[in-house]
């Protein structure tokens, strides 16, 4: 169970130092197996947030199967979709101490469960436990770590590559709702909930490409601990609690002492394993467990102490005043994206223009020049003369004026431009993750964007029946 600082995505130390040799920078860093996260994260964005908006085929079949109504039916979704962003900053705590690897694969297997337990569902609140709790905590618990893996292997192109990575929900909005509407039509609802439910186990497999960026190397960590004199070890642990009552801060002194103490603690047990092997084989079993939990145990304490920390103490993330400005944008910007796929129908109805938009709807216009957008504005964010915060603070600004003078629009010609607007302007989510990283450091970034997607979740779960 042991987590490396560069998979947890953050530290409040100085990982430089270990040894008090430099590290090389990974060969991996803008290249190589870089590509490898990005092709992951990519495959989690269409089969989460793809699915995600392809569920009004599945409200349809709700709709007709339980006779609810559309209000409460249309919970389901809605669940779904803001958990899946609202879990966000308790992610964060499995993130330190599992590692993003090992929570991803757990949220596979989550998400994959509350698709199948749904297929069995007997009433609409049977699929708020099921569908919106269960698969949309299973969601976060994926999504989150694929956005923090890509920060954390890309330097130079890092607008580029949440950009591509991204393009997943706009492809995954067309596969997902030609699929679910097609295993609707050929096996009904259920059985394609089922079915949904088996491909979603791919998102174990993406879980398990996102392999830590430079693992420690815990032979070397433990010559280095062990070559301190005892007169060190005490001097260093009275100055890390010096430092933890003045900031609340987990010391990197105090983070050695921990290790060394549990690096005593398991080559005690070992010696004791290799020094009596002819004891019988319940005392071995006894002592292997004790290891497994001696080292569990001191990873959740440190997962913990780090996680609380950055909300709660001295270095709390909300004494950013910008952090927490962003933080109230975050929580009406989402809305923005989500409303028109909402509404749209409602002002087609309006108009008299369903036959047009029948023959291309609105919304896939949105949802395939979102691609190019998302692609495009981290192209132009990279460019060396370029401010990404400029390019992001340009889109927003383009995307509410097209939502505001949307209803103004009355044919289809004039909707169209404005949904071709939308679609590209609401590229620039993409580099949420981009600014969220300016603003707290690669070190915080995880708890960070756990935040900002937590509040895009609220915007998403009470902006559409606001607007309504």
């Amino acid at each position: 169970m042991y987590a490396s600082r560069k998979d947890i995505g953050y530290s409040f130390g100085d990982d430089s130092k270990v040894g008090s040799r430099p590290i090389k920078p990974d060969p991996n860093v803008d290249g190589g197996w870089a590509w490898m996260i990005v092709l992951s994260s990519f495959l989690v964005h269409i089969l989460i947030m793809g699915s995600q908006m392809a569920l009004g085929i599945l409200n349809m079949e709700w709709l007709e199967e339980f006779n609810q109504s559309r209000g409460l039916t249309a919970w389901v979704s809605s669940l779904s979709m803001g958990i899946t962003l609202i879990v966000g900053p308790f992610i964060g705590l499995f993130i330190s101490t599992c590692g993003c690897r090992r929570t991803a694969v757990i949220g596979g297997v989550l998400n994959a469960l509350g698709w199948i337990l749904s297929a069995h569902a007997s009433g609409v609140r049977y699929l708020f436990l099921t569908f919106g709790v269960t698969a949309g905590v299973g969601s976060g618990m994926v999504y989150l770590p694929a956005v923090v893996m890509v920060g954390q292997y890309f330097q130079k192109r890092r607008a580029l590559a949440q950009g591509l990575s991204t393009t997943g929900t706009g492809f995954g909005a067309f596969l997902m709702t030609a699929l679910l509407k097609y295993l609707c039509t050929e096996f009904g609802w259920r059985n394609a909930m089922f079915i949904q439910g088996a491909i979603s186990l791919n998102l174990c497999v993406c879980g398990a490409l996102m392999r830590p960026l430079s693992p420690k190397d815990v032979a070397s960590e433990k010559y280095v601990v062990r070559s301190n004199s005892e007169g060190k070890r005490e001097k260093a642990l009275s100055q890390s609690a010096e430092t933890i009552k003045s900031n609340g801060v987990l010391s990197e002194g105090l983070e050695k002492k921990e290790e060394a103490t549990n690096e005593e603690v398991l080559d005690s047990v070992q010696h004791i394993e290799t020094g009596n092997k002819s004891r019988s084989g319940r005392s071995m079993y006894g002592l292997r467990v004790l290891k497994t939990v001696s080292q569990l145990t001191v990873t959740i304490r440190k997962g913990f102490a780090v996680w609380y920390s950055s909300y709660f103490g001295a270095a709390s993330l909300f004494t950013n005043r910008v952090f927490v400005a962003f933080i109230i944008w975050a929580l009406f910007a989402y809305s923005s994206f989500v409303i028109p796929f909402i509404h749209l129908p409602e002002i087609v109805k309006q108009y008299n223009l369903s036959g047009q938009n029948n023959v291309f709807p609105l919304t896939s216009i949105i949802a395939i020049v979102h691609i190019f957008g998302k692609v495009i504005l981290g192209i132009i964010s990279d460019l060396p003369c370029i401010s990404t915060w400029n390019v992001f603070l340009m889109a927003n600004f383009t995307l509410v004026t097209c939502i505001l003078t949307l209803p103004l629009m009355q044919t289809y010609i004039t909707l169209a431009v404005a949904c071709a607007l939308i679609g590209f302007s609401s590229g620039y989510f993409s580099l949420m993750p981009v600014v969220t990283e300016d603003l707290v450091g690669t070190k915080h970034l995880a708890n960070a964007y756990g935040i900002i997607i937590c509040a895009n979740g609220i915007s998403a779960l009470l902006g559409p029946p606001f607007a309504g």
